[in-house]
């Protein structure tokens, strides 16, 4: 069982130079001792995940971020398929802000203007998002939960548990929260999420994770020939400002009609008024059902299929519209346009001012609960 719990240990080891230079790579060419390191007077380190069957999930503490999750192509060689960096100094909001792999929270999306009402009271968030409150703030000061230490303990190879507090007011947002994120390899090649959260004061919470996938395993190349389905009759449009606008949309004849596969390209550059908005797709969709793949991805390249499982009732697509160059990633890789795809389970945006759409509200007493599961094959 290896833990991160104790700071004044691992702080002490840090002190008397423990040299990790002879730890061997990850499947994926991470050095562990590259993550080795203290925040905010907690340790912070590299977990190694496997399943007995070849796959392999490299996860960070620091944000609950999967750093590299590496499975095997048609051909059987391993491709790493998330976007993300090698050390975890590049994780850091001075030296770059982004979503990489992250456990997003309190809230995943956005709030409108960063505020809601909760039994008559109004919570204030960091606008650090076009004047909304995206992913909880993640603004320099307002770091959401992609910038927190988690408490790890990998109870097996398989298996690694995550939890945080977070106290009340932080960020704005009311009650303290106990959350739990455990990620599972399973033998069946399922990459398994569970959450979970208690509160001490009525409040809102949605958490999804914010990994970059390419299929094809490099991110040099775009994954705008990858198939997708999304189990989807409906879509919430937004503003221009990115921001919904209460209406579930049909998908009919838009370019958000993924309910049979088609390549993620097709209409991406189209007049269409979403697509403008959005740059791109960074839109959620509405499952028209749970009790089965919800979405599946599919690189031509590398043979590689995710199908998606979760019991949330949206999820939100963003295809990397905002990646310029300007981060380089992994094997010395800058991250341009579209060189990955997010497929973030969640709770619609901005539902806490929406109370048409599904609560969010956790109470004290009660218990946020919620999986997902990306399961992988070849074809």
């Amino acid at each position: 069982m290896k833990k991160l719990l104790f700071p004044v240990l691992a702080m002490a080891a840090a002190m008397t130079g423990c040299n990790h230079s002879s730890a061997p790579l990850t499947v994926s060419g991470l050095n562990p001792a590259d993550f080795d390191t203290i925040v905010d007077g907690k340790p912070v380190g590299l977990f190694t995940l496997t399943n007995g069957r070849g796959l392999e999930a490299c996860i960070t503490n620091y944000g609950g971020r999967i750093v590299s999750l590496s499975v095997p192509d048609r051909n059987g060689e391993m491709k790493d398929v998330v976007l993300g960096f090698d050390n975890i100094r590049d994780y850091f909001p001075e030296n770059n802000q982004t979503d990489f792999g992250a456990a997003i929270g309190r809230y995943a999306n956005r709030i409108n203007r960063g505020r809601f009402v909760i039994d008559g009271d109004t919570a204030f968030l960091p606008q650090n998002n076009y004047g909304h409150c995206l992913h909880g703030g993640t603004d320099m000061g307002t770091l959401g939960w992609q910038y927190r230490v988690y408490d790890a303990d990998q109870p097996n190879d398989s298996t690694l548990v995550l939890t945080l507090e977070d106290a009340d007011g932080n960020n704005g947002f009311p009650g303290k929260v106990n959350a739990t994120v455990t990620y599972t390899l399973t033998s069946s090649d399922d990459l398994r999420i569970d959450y979970a959260a208690v509160t001490d004061k009525p409040t809102v919470i949605n958490l999804t994770n914010h990994s970059y996938f390419n299929l094809g395993g490099d991110p040099s190349k775009s994954i705008l020939d990858n198939t997708l389905m999304i189990a989807a009759s409906g879509f919430t449009p937004v503003d221009s400002t990115f921001m919904t606008t209460g209406e579930i949309a049909s998908v009919e004849d838009t370019p958000f009609d993924f309910r049979v596969a088609h390549p993620v390209g097709d209409s991406i550059g189209s007049a269409n008024i979403q697509i403008l908005n959005g740059k791109g797709y960074d839109h959620n969709f509405v499952f028209d059902y749970n009790d089965k793949a919800v979405a599946t991805l599919y690189s031509p390249a590398s043979g590689i299929r995710m199908e998606v499982f979760t019991d949330q009732p949206g999820i939100q697509i963003y295809s990397g519209n905002f990646l310029d160059g300007s981060v380089t990633g992994k094997r010395n890789i800058p991250y341009n346009r579209n060189a990955a795809i997010c497929l973030e389970t969640q709770h619609y945006p901005d539902s806490p001012n929406k109370p048409e759409w599904p609560s969010v509200r956790l109470n004290p007493g009660e218990k946020y609960q919620s999986t997902t599961s990306f399961h992988f094959s070849t074809k």
